[in-house]
């Protein structure tokens, strides 16, 4: 299929758009565990299974929608996907325990992994020759609503109460009326008669060891970022701040996020994949250590550094599987991103139980170092641009 040298401006707004909103509903649980520890009496363990399970089921729905979306002409996995959070995830602050509130957490993250392969495949079509670039201002939508949602929510919660959430799905539906309008069908790359693992083949080709190598580093990823991202909230409101304050926190690890993306993508674009993917990695496991042991108003530039470093490699991930398989982009994105972050999700109940024996403090020190174990794969990632 050939792919035009111009971006169009217009649908990449809307596909970032439609990652913005779904990611805007799905940003509010983590800075609000605070609260739901203190409403319902849940302990560490319980908030890693919500976390776990709402990471798993990425796992589970996105290859699938992947596959389908690289094979059938629909947009309904866009919209329906996007729907979910925005009407499940409100719906938590009426949660009257851990089981419905894991439910809802449960429902609105399946929505969540509808939407992303699908308008994470038809990213490349309309980027023209900047895939990098494109992919990265993309991803910070997503993350910039990572960076918003907790700072909203967390000043909406505090002011109104966990009961008032669910008028927050008006403006959902606003958007999501609007991205109805605009945002096209997806287009299949014509792979419907070969079947599931012909499909793959197709896609993936001589490339697939690679891919596996790329996949393996997100994975990595995918657990850092999460275990940082679950517990920053949780071990600075018992250091003595304020959940508003730990809101701020992770909103700026978020929102650092969504600019380190795009600076990386354009890097990328130029010099290539695999020395920025050094930098990410050799980098990582320093800031991190540093940030936990920051202290006063210095933390929340150690949170700004930190979401910088951890998820500059998001976006990156996923447009280089898509170079490397064109003909499977959604099948790509749904490996780099849903795929990763499903299994990342698995080991969420695990570091939430670690952290009820020895403290999160303890354990979060543990996953500041896993970044070094990466940058051995990195070296099979191609070389040039």
């Amino acid at each position: 299929m050939t792919i035009n040298t111009k971006a169009n401006i217009k649908i990449l707004f809307a596909l970032t758009l439609v990652h913005f909103t779904g990611d805007f509903y799905s940003s509010f649980i983590s800075p609000l565990y605070p609260l739901f520890i203190e409403k319902m009496g849940l302990s560490l363990t319980q908030i890693g299974i919500i976390s776990g399970t709402s990471l798993f089921l990425s796992f589970i729905v996105q290859p699938t929608v992947g596959y389908l979306a690289d094979r059938y002409d629909t947009r309904a996995f866009i919209i329906l996907g996007v729907l979910m959070p925005i009407i499940f995830i409100p719906l938590s602050g009426n949660a009257p325990g851990f089981r419905s509130l894991l439910l809802f957490v449960a429902l609105g993250s399946f929505g969540s992994s509808m939407f992303h392969p699908s308008v994470t495949g038809m990213v490349p079509l309309y980027s023209g020759n900047k895939a990098g670039f494109a992919m990265s201002v993309f991803n910070a939508g997503g993350t910039l609503a990572f960076g918003l949602g907790p700072l909203f929510i967390t000043w909406y919660a505090g002011r109104f109460g966990l009961n008032a959430m669910p008028l927050i799905t008006i403006f959902g539906f606003l958007v999501v009326w609007y991205l109805y309008l605009i945002v096209p069908v997806p287009r299949s790359e014509g792979l419907r008669r070969i079947g599931f693992w012909g499909s793959v083949r197709e896609s993936l080709g001589p490339v697939w060891k690679t891919v596996v190598c790329i996949w393996l580093v997100m994975v990595l990823r995918a657990i850092i970022g999460q275990s940082f991202n679950t517990f920053i909230p949780v071990l600075f409101v018992q250091k003595g701040y304020s959940v508003f304050s730990a809101g701020v926190m992770i909103s700026v690890f978020t929102v650092a996020g969504s600019i380190s993306g795009m600076a990386a993508g354009h890097i990328s674009d130029r010099i290539g994949y695999r020395p920025v993917f050094y930098f990410i990695f050799g980098a990582m496991s320093p800031l991190l250590l540093i940030f936990l042991r920051l202290q006063g108003n210095w933390v929340y530039l150690g949170a700004f550094f930190a979401g910088a470093i951890i998820l500059a490699a998001m976006p990156l991930g996923v447009a280089l599987a898509q170079i490397l398989a064109p003909r499977g982009r959604s099948m790509a994105a749904s490996l780099m991103m849903g795929f990763a972050v499903g299994v990342g999700g698995i080991i969420s109940p695990i570091i939430g139980k670690l952290a009820d024996i020895y403290s999160i403090h303890s354990v979060l020190t543990g996953v500041a170092l896993m970044p070094l174990l990466g940058l051995p794969l990195v070296a099979f990632f191609p070389q040039k641009r």
